[in-house]
């Protein structure tokens, strides 16, 4: 009897030994384009292997909703940009947002979140939906009870984490970890910034070069023209975009949503939305914070003739008092034709953004 007990307490040492050499974590290593700046990543979230792949399956996890209907990818859909094709998501209950769904795309360089700003960074960024009566509509008490109930999840958030009892932050932490990784720099843009700017190319980028065409390359010199589109005061660097940046781009005179105001009870900021990121814009449609344009052509359209003033507009809108740029329909097919240089198909079916549910 005693050799047994013996060999029992062998065999349970062993596993528990194994156990603890399982729960160690990876660092995580990201693939950061070499033209792009340095990513800042919080003190107080690392980001490791397991962080990432626990947040991917939290992404795509309906439990986080109240009645387990739709999850943060419902909304935001990688084959779209991770954004939604429709002009406002769809919540529980069929509830419809008043907002376009924001591409989910080089998410570490903001210091702005959703289009009026009210969250400073990812990490706070991710506890507002599941909470929103027209999102996800749980509260987060009922939502982690949900997730401690599901055994893997007790298991990854002890590995990541190294606690037993979960809550919000580290639901948010773990999300964040993941959508830091959704990084967009493959796109023919991305050679032609790097070639503009005497950067080297490797072997992939030298072949995006030999397919850029003339119109592509006529598209930027207009894009970045002061008396051409005039696009660069917003839509700049390999970013394309100018982080933390909210305009009135010319979109009404009368504000039905007045934007940025809403968080700083500036009448300054009445009107103004954060500046999105071009990236992937081909895929990204409808556009604007209110999903008004279905179409890129609409988009330029509103920029050459359709620009409105008002008390907030941007005075980077310099042709506000003309309507806009006034592109002609040769200018417009250069400028359209530009635009789909930022679209990566690397990043659009990159199989590491997936739902692991579907693998």
């Amino acid at each position: 009897m005693k050799y047994w007990i013996y060999i029992f307490l062998l065999i349970a040492f062993f596993s528990c030994k194994k156990d603890k050499v399982n729960m160690s974590v990876t660092p995580y290593e990201l693939e950061i384009p070499s033209h792009f700046p340095a990513m800042p990543i919080p003190e107080d979230n690392p980001m490791t292997v397991e962080g990432v792949e626990l947040g991917r399956q939290l992404f795509y996890d309906k439990r986080l909703s109240r009645d387990n209907s739709i999850s943060c990818a419902s909304c935001h859909h990688q084959e779209h940009n991770f954004s939604d094709p429709n002009q406002f998501s769809i919540g529980v209950d069929g509830q419809i947002g008043v907002r376009q769904s924001m591409a989910l795309v080089n998410l570490g360089w903001q210091s702005a979140f959703f289009w009026d700003g009210r969250a400073e960074t990812l990490e706070e960024q991710i506890f507002h939906p599941v909470v929103d009566p027209v999102e996800m509509d749980q509260s987060w008490d009922v939502t982690i009870q949900k997730i401690q109930e599901v055994d893997h999840y007790q298991n990854e958030f002890y590995r990541v984490f190294e606690v037993t009892e979960i809550d919000s932050t580290h639901v948010s932490k773990a999300i964040a970890q993941f959508l830091r990784t959704l990084i967009s720099g493959q796109a023919k843009y991305d050679v032609m910034y790097k070639y503009r700017n005497s950067l080297p190319l490797n072997a992939f980028e030298q072949n995006l070069f030999n397919e850029i065409t003339n119109e592509e390359w006529a598209g930027m010199d207009l894009f970045f023209s002061l008396t051409g589109g005039d696009c660069l005061h917003c839509h700049d660097g390999p970013l394309i975009e100018i982080p933390g940046l909210f305009s009135n781009n010319g979109l009404d005179d009368e504000f039905p949503d007045i934007g940025r105001m809403i968080v700083t009870g500036n009448a300054n900021d009445k009107g103004k939305f954060k500046v999105p990121t071009l990236r992937n814009i081909e895929y990204s449609a409808p556009y604007m914070h209110d999903g008004r344009f279905a179409t890129l052509d609409e988009v330029i359209n509103h920029y050459s003739f359709e620009v409105t003033e008002s008390s907030t507009i941007d005075p980077m809108m310099e042709f506000s008092h003309q309507g806009g740029v006034q592109l002609d329909m040769q200018e417009h097919q250069l400028l359209r034709a530009f635009l789909k240089t930022f679209t990566d198909e690397q990043f659009l079916n990159n199989p590491d953004f997936k739902n692991p549910n579907n693998n």
